[in-house]
């Protein structure tokens, strides 16, 4: 029902745009002169207020329908259904109810479950008729008064940019509060966990072994959440990453922007931001059969024992990954050096290397730190990559030859199986994530000052 709805409001407004034209340039007896502003423009002021209002309204029907029938069925229960009740029994039988109306009977449920997802079916139904209903009267409510407004005098464009004014910055809230329920999501979690962690434990511990028992005689790790080993992993696989990425990235976008001939350029980009597109999967599997083994066995071949799982190899897997990264970025800020400055160091008798080293790259500063700097925060917080290639142990060592694990591994673990959210090891996974968001904040930051304090020096 929901996505005829959807289709019901776009015809209406491709519809309405063709007939605002079509009354705009009727109303002037087609001398379009006459009009304030074009036709189109009355067209798109009529569809606007056809389409938009319905579809906020589908929008905020959508929000309120599931709670609003949940209450009613709760009400319509028999007396005495819900008492003592806890809320998360309450929602088992809420997602009973809706099982049985959908016909996912596993068992006999009780008479009142039968008669609650009968009522709830043909509520639901009504509320999707309804819903339709609505929508298409303030649809049509919408045509009568945007219509109504046509005449010579109208100013429809300046109506027109401001409802796309209006939907710019509706838009940008929905970012806004996105990325605020993000950051409130995590920090609240979090909170919980450092009520039942120390935060100096967590911070400056050494020994991070999460796994807690749950129930009587379990044998674990005592529940030890000291992060360091944890966030030195991750910077180690990062630096390693960074160290394969920067100079081939850099390297690359000189040689394309300064060396290469159009027609090997036109070539060769296309190719290497290729790199950007293939998914993290198949980077974890070419890490895990192909990168681990040979290191490997490259490893015995000189005495030197290297793990499967190395932070060496997933690393430089990852490296390869963000290349593209910092040669696209560098590639387009070096190009974009006005060429007066090129000419210009070329007239006072520089090389071409000098050119590179003095001019270019130091004018073309803000914009291969931005690239290095996303690569950087992309490195941080990739996931798959390292749960593929990385290690799930935590230990603390600066040994690229050694397992190590991240951040983002950890965060995978912790969220696998069926523990409650109330736990601390569970709760452990949202103070890492709270980590690695303002980390990447931080990293964000450096690169909006970077920009900033080299952009005003070389404009």
């Amino acid at each position: 029902m929901l996505g005829y709805v959807l289709l019901l409001i776009t015809v209406l407004a491709v519809a309405s745009y063709f007939f605002g034209r079509k009354r705009a340039a009727a109303v002037v007896g087609g001398r379009q002169q006459e009009l304030h502003s074009r036709p189109s423009y009355h067209g798109a002021y009529v569809a606007a207020w056809v389409g938009l209002p319905s579809a906020f309204l589908v929008l905020i029907w959508l929000l309120l329908q599931g709670p609003v029938i949940d209450n009613l069925l709760l009400w319509s229960l028999p007396p005495g259904t819900v008492d003592g009740l806890t809320s998360g029994q309450i929602s088992l039988l809420l997602s009973e109810i809706k099982s049985v109306a959908a016909g996912n009977v596993f068992s006999e449920p009780s008479l009142a479950v039968q008669d609650a997802a009968a009522r709830y079916h043909s509520w639901q139904i009504i509320a999707r008729w309804a819903m339709a209903a609505v929508a298409l009267s303030i649809a049509l409510l919408g045509l009568f008064f945007a219509s109504r407004r046509i005449s010579p005098e109208f100013r429809a464009r300046h109506g027109a940019e401001h409802i796309l004014s209006g939907l710019m910055i509706a838009c940008s809230l929905i970012a806004i509060l996105t990325t605020l329920g993000i950051v409130l999501s995590l920090l609240i979690e979090a909170l919980r966990f450092f009520d039942r962690i120390p935060a100096l434990e967590f911070f400056f511990g050494l020994n991070w072994e999460p796994q807690i028992p749950i129930r009587e005689g379990q044998v674990t790790g005592g529940g030890a959440f000291g992060a360091i080993p944890v966030f030195t992993g991750t910077l180690l696989i990062a630096l390693i990453a960074m160290a394969v990425a920067t100079p081939i990235g850099l390297y690359s976008a000189i040689y394309l922007t300064e060396y290469a001939h159009p027609k090997v350029r036109a070539v060769i980009k296309p190719v290497l931001e290729l790199l950007a597109g293939i998914p993290t999967v198949v980077y974890g599997f070419f890490a895990v059969l192909t990168v681990a083994p040979a290191m490997r066995q490259f490893g015995d071949m000189i005495g030197v024992p290297i793990a499967p799982n190395s932070a060496l190899a997933a690393g430089g897997v990852m490296g390869i990954m963000i290349i593209p990264f910092i040669s696209s970025l560098s590639d387009d800020a070096i190009a974009a050096v006005p060429r007066a400055m090129r000419d210009g160091s070329y007239a006072m008798g520089a090389t071409k290397g000098e050119t590179i080293t003095k001019v270019l790259l130091p004018a073309a500063l803000p914009g291969i730190m931005g690239g290095i700097l996303l690569a950087v925060s992309r490195a941080i917080g990739e996931t798959m990559i390292v749960v593929m290639a990385a290690g799930i142990i935590a230990s603390l060592t600066a040994n690229p030859l050694e397992p190590v694990t991240t951040v983002t591994v950890q965060i995978v673990t912790l969220l696998i199986g069926d523990t409650e959210f109330d736990n601390p090891k569970t709760l452990a996974a949202f103070a890492l994530g709270l980590v690695l968001f303002l980390v990447t904040l931080a990293l964000n930051v450096l690169a909006l000052h970077i920009v900033r304090k080299y952009r005003e020096q070389y404009e």
